[in-house]
C-alpha cells in the first residue's frame, strides 16, 4: 500500500510540473535525463562568472535566454537547451547551476551520480562552449560533485578539468592484424605521452550489437575457410549501392547500443582500424550534432587491395599505408586534405636500433655462423607450414657434405599440436620450434629471409628489419594486392609450392646472395618505421584542437 500511495504520489507531481515557455530566436536542441526516482529541477546558465540568475521556476537560463526544462509521466527530465543564438552570435562561457527542489524517495549517492552524469552531457550538448564551473545545490547539505564536495548557494565551486585526453580505438577481430594495429597505436601513445592519454581498444560487432550481428568475427571465420563464399561476400559488397544500403538497414537495429559503446568512453578523437567500423559510427556522431566535436579518423590495415568500405567522406583524416591505397581513396571521394601517407602501423618495438645479427643469434639460441630463415603460419600457425618446414629441412643440407646449408626458425604461434608435430621430427640442420613469440623484432632481426602468407602486418615488419620475403599463401580479397606489393617493389617473391619455397630459399643461402641482397636493401628503402609514431602525433594533434569541446571528467555525457 505504502509503495502504491508513492507512485501514485510521484504521478500527480509529475502531472503538475508545468514546462516554462520556450522563446523565440533560438536554435533548440532536445536530450533526455532518465531517473530512477522524481525529481524537479531548476537548471540555470548566467553569461558571467558567479552572477546570480536564479529562478524559482523550472527552466533554463543560456546567455540570459530562458529554455524550458520538462518532466515526462515516464520519470524521465526532458531539457532544451541553446547552441548558438541565430544570428551566430558567440552567447560566451556560462556558469551552470543545477538546483534539486524537491526530491521524492530520498537522496541516495548512486542517484546523485547519475544525476551529475547526465547534466554534464545536456551542458555539452546543448552550450556552444563548456561551462567555467559545476554548481550543484541540493536542498540540504553537501553533494558530492565527482569529488568536488560543493555547499549550498556556492557559485565559484570549479570542477578541474580531466587531464587525460581520450582516444576509442574500434576494431574487430576478424583476423589478427587489426588488432595488431590497435594495439601498436596504444602502445606508442604510452611510450609518447605515458599517462596523459588514455587508448580504449574496443569491438564494437562483438560486444556493442545483439545477436546475430556480434557474430561478426566468427562469421568471417568461417567465410576464409571457404574461399568462394568469401570472394562473392568480398566482392559483392564493393558496390556503394550495396554496401550503403547494408548499413542503413543495419543500423537500424545496432545504432542504439553502438552509441553507448562510443559515448561511454568519452573520446577526444574515434579512431577505426577496420573497414566495418566506419559508416555506422560516422551516422551516430552526425545525427547527434558531434562531427565538429569529435575528430573521427581512420587506419586502414591493407597495404594495397582495399574494400571500398574503408573510406568515408565525412572522416576528418584517413591514414593510408601506401601510395596506392591513397589513390584508392582519392578515387572513392576523398579530399587530398583528408588523406595522409604514413605507412602501416606496427608495434613501436620494430623502430628501434637492431643490435648485430650475431648478438642476437647468441642471445636467442642460434647458430652465429649459418645463414638463418623464418618461417610463420601467423598468430594461429595456418598455412602450410608443416610441409614447407619439412621440405626446408631437406633442401638445406649440403647433399656433398651433410653440412647445414643454414638453420631454421618456425614460429607456430598458439597451433600446439602443430609444434608438437615439429619438435617430434629428427631433423639434419638446426632448427627451433617457438610458439608464439612477442620479441618478433629480434627474430626478424636475427634471420634473413622469412616465409610468411600475405598478411600487411607481417609484411611491413619484414620490410623494417630488412628481410627478403617468400609469400606463400594469401587470403582472397583484402590481400591479393599485398603479392604484387612486395613482387613488384622487388622485396620478395610468390610461390606455393613447399619444393620450390625450400629451393629458393637454398639458392638464396648459396648461389643468389646478391639476389638476396638486392631484395634485403629494396626492403630497408620502402619501410616506413616512424609510421606509428606519425599517426599518433597527428592523433594527438586532433585531440588538442578539439580541447576545448571536450567535458571535465567529472561529468561525464
Amino acid at each position: 500500500m505504502n509503495l502504491l500511495r508513492k507512485e501514485r504520489s510521484q504521478r500527480s507531481l509529475l502531472r503538475n510540473s508545468v514546462p516554462a515557455a520556450r522563446p523565440q530566436g533560438f536554435e533548440s536542441l532536445g536530450a533526455s535525463l532518465s531517473l530512477g526516482n522524481t525529481a524537479n529541477f531548476t537548471f540555470l546558465a548566467s553569461s558571467g562568472v558567479g552572477k546570480d540568475e536564479s529562478s524559482s521556476r523550472p527552466g533554463v537560463r543560456c546567455g540570459g535566454r530562458e529554455e524550458s526544462l520538462e518532466i515526462s509521466s515516464r520519470s524521465s527530465v526532458r531539457v532544451s537547451g541553446t547552441k548558438k543564438s541565430v544570428d551566430g552570435s558567440d552567447i560566451g562561457r556560462f556558469v551552470a547551476v543545477l538546483s534539486v527542489s524537491k526530491w521524492t524517495g530520498g537522496i541516495n549517492k548512486e542517484l546523485q551520480h547519475r544525476v551529475l552524469e547526465k547534466f554534464n552531457g545536456l551542458i555539452r550538448r546543448h552550450c556552444d562552449r563548456l561551462p567555467l564551473a559545476c554548481v550543484v545545490q541540493p536542498g540540504t547539505g553537501n553533494w558530492d560533485c565527482g569529488g568536488t564536495n560543493v555547499k549550498d548557494n556556492a557559485c565559484s565551486g570549479m570542477v578541474a578539468p580531466d587531464p587525460h585526453k581520450r582516444v576509442l580505438i574500434l576494431m574487430s577481430d576478424t583476423g589478427g592484424g587489426h588488432r595488431a594495429s590497435a594495439e601498436a597505436i596504444k602502445a606508442t601513445f604510452e611510450l609518447e605521452y605515458g599517462d596523459e592519454y588514455i587508448v580504449n581498444i574496443v569491438d564494437l560487432w562483438k560486444d556493442h550489437t545483439p545477436w546475430p550481428f556480434n557474430q561478426v568475427p566468427r562469421t568471417y571465420n568461417f567465410l576464409v575457410k571457404h574461399e568462394t563464399l568469401w570472394k562473392f561476400t568480398f566482392h559483392g559488397t564493393r558496390p556503394r549501392l550495396i554496401h550503403q544500403t547494408n548499413f542503413a538497414a543495419t543500423g537500424i537495429f545496432i545504432a542504439r547500443e553502438v552509441a553507448k559503446g562510443i559515448l561511454k568512453h568519452k573520446p577526444d578523437v574515434i579512431v577505426s582500424v577496420h573497414p566495418l567500423m566506419q559508416h555506422i559510427p560516422l551516422r551516430i556522431l552526425k545525427t547527434r550534432g558531434l562531427l565538429d566535436r569529435i575528430p573521427f579518423t581512420t587506419v586502414i590495415t591493407d597495404l594495397n587491395t582495399c574494400h571500398p568500405t574503408w573510406f568515408h567522406k565525412l572522416t576528418t583524416v584517413c591514414f593510408c599505408p601506401s601510395k596506392e591505397v591513397a589513390q584508392r581513396a582519392l578515387k572513392a571521394g576523398l579530399k587530398q586534405s583528408q588523406i595522409r601517407v604514413h605507412g602501416l602501423p606496427v608495434r613501436p618495438s620494430f623502430s628501434r636500433p637492431t643490435r648485430s645479427k650475431d648478438e642476437l643469434r647468441r642471445e636467442l639460441g642460434m647458430e652465429e655462423d649459418l645463414s638463418a630463415v623464418l618461417l610463420m603460419g601467423g598468430g594461429e600457425g595456418m598455412g602450410p607450414v608443416e610441409e614447407t618446414a619439412r621440405a626446408l629441412g631437406d633442401a638445406l643440407k649440403c647433399p656433398h657434405s651433410g653440412k647445414p646449408l643454414g638453420q631454421l626458425i618456425v614460429i607456430c604461434g598458439r597451433n600446439k599440436r602443430l609444434a608438437n608435430r615439429l619438435k617430434a621430427v629428427e631433423w639434419s640442420i638446426p632448427v627451433q620450434i617457438r610458439g608464439f613469440e612477442t620479441n618478433m623484432q629480434e627474430w626478424m632481426g636475427a634471420c634473413d629471409c622469412i616465409i610468411t602468407k600475405a598478411g600487411p602486418g607481417t609484411i611491413a615488419e619484414a620490410m623494417i628489419r630488412g628481410l627478403p620475403v617468400i609469400i606463400n599463401d594469401y587470403i582472397a580479397g583484402q590481400e591479393v594486392g599485398n603479392v604484387p606489393y612486395v613482387v613488384d617493389n622487388g622485396v620478395g617473391k610468390y610461390c606455393e609450392n613447399p619444393n620450390e619455397i625450400a629451393l629458393t630459399v637454398a639458392e638464396w643461402f648459396t648461389t643468389k646472395r646478391k639476389e638476396l641482397a638486392q631484395m634485403a636493401e629494396n626492403a630497408w628503402k620502402l619501410a616506413r618505421p616512424d609510421a606509428v609514431f606519425r599517426i599518433v602525433h597527428d592523433l594527438a594533434d586532433l585531440a588538442h584542437q578539439k580541447g576545448l569541446l571536450t567535458q571535465p571528467q567529472a561529468l561525464a555525457f
